[in-house]
């Protein structure tokens, strides 16, 4: 079962798992700015363009707004991290030896 052996990651160097996880936090910053004037811009349209709604509307639509759109850029961040850091690339694929 050597076969099976995972190569190391190189998020298992401290400096580079440091530099990795430091612009994760910057794209998130990022991606929170951009997600708080998304939604201050989806209320004012809202507020402009529709008469009588409820204050639990403009929550609800802030909250789902914010959550969602954070909750995507948190996936994706780390789906860019691994890649580009080359962590997919030190796992062992049980389908690579069928393909040969």
């Amino acid at each position: 079962m050597a076969g099976l052996m995972s190569r190391p990651s190189p998020l298992d160097d401290p400096k580079k798992a440091a530099y990795a996880w430091a612009r994760y936090r910057r794209l998130m910053r990022f991606m929170f700015a951009f997600t708080v004037l998304t939604v201050i811009v989806a209320l004012g349209v809202i507020y402009s363009q529709v008469e009588d709604v409820s204050p639990h509307f403009f929550i609800a639509t802030a909250l789902g707004i914010g959550f969602s759109m954070l909750l995507m850029s948190a996936l994706m961040g780390l789906v860019f991290l691994s890649s580009g850091t080359g962590h997919d690339e030190s796992i062992h694929d049980p389908l690579a030896d069928d393909e040969k």
